[in-house]
């Protein structure tokens, strides 16, 4: 296993990883909407934490050797489900790939920092010569 750091993304803020590569799989913790380079939430809407959650998936990916487009399967957490669809159009903006990853998407009592998103992931990563 191999962890995966990134300072494009905010760093953990309890026990765990942003992410760890087991094999050809990556397992990318949940993100919420910090800014990885205050440390805060700048964003109050459902469209810019879920950017900034998006963003922050994008860089640990990066970090990764892989991309979006390599998410086999995504979990979205919500605060509120009245917010899905704005979520959901912002998310296939990300997303807009032949072959999307499958997804569940589910209301949560309560996030993190009292946010309104969280989104984990799953990567597949082509076999390389460096693991």
């Amino acid at each position: 296993m191999i962890k995966i750091e990134t300072e494009n993304a905010p760093k953990a803020i309890g026990p765990y990883s942003q992410a760890i590569r087991a094999g050809q799989l990556l397992f990318v913790s949940g993100q919420i909407p910090l800014n990885p380079k205050t440390g805060k939430v700048n964003e109050t809407s459902i469209e810019g934490q879920t950017r900034q959650v998006l963003a922050n998936l994008k860089a640990i990916l990066e970090a990764a050797g892989c991309g979006l487009s390599d998410v086999v399967r995504a979990e979205v957490y919500l605060k509120d489900l009245q917010d899905f669809a704005a979520m959901n159009q912002i998310y296939a903006e990300y997303f807009s790939f032949s072959i999307q990853p499958a997804r569940q998407a589910m209301q949560v009592a309560k996030l993190p920092l009292d946010v309104r998103i969280e989104i984990s992931c799953i990567a597949y990563i082509e076999e390389d010569e460096d693991y």
